[in-house]
């Protein structure tokens, strides 16, 4: 089955498509991110203890736009496939390419 992210940059959309199996398959991959978050992290400029899931999301688009904007398709993939493993019902992210990662919002289907 396939999964579709739309992906809004700059006012520009894009849908990710991300196999299932490849949401499954990551599990490892982002389960260990996840241990990593929980060490805590900064966001923008701010320390956070223990981020949050949306948080979580916020930090992970910081790294889909890195993807994204060097043409990483792997990288790109994985991290998509990380936000809807996270939050299945998401629908769109949109991420803040200015540095402020508290910006980026995320849009749940109804």
């Amino acid at each position: 089955m396939l999964r579709i992210l739309n992906v809004v940059i700059d006012g520009q959309m894009q849908a990710i498509n991300v196999e299932e199996d490849m949401i499954i398959s990551g599990s490892p991959l982002f389960n260990k991110m996840d241990e990593d978050m929980n060490k805590g992290w900064t966001l923008s400029k701010e320390f956070v203890e223990n981020p949050d899931i949306t948080q979580r999301c916020q930090i992970v688009g910081d790294k889909l736009l890195s993807a994204i904007e060097d043409e990483n398709e792997p990288m790109k993939t994985m991290m998509t496939a990380y936000i809807l493993s996270r939050v299945p019902n998401i629908m769109t992210i949109y991420i803040d390419n200015t540095g402020e990662i508290f910006e980026t919002q995320i849009e749940l289907a109804p």
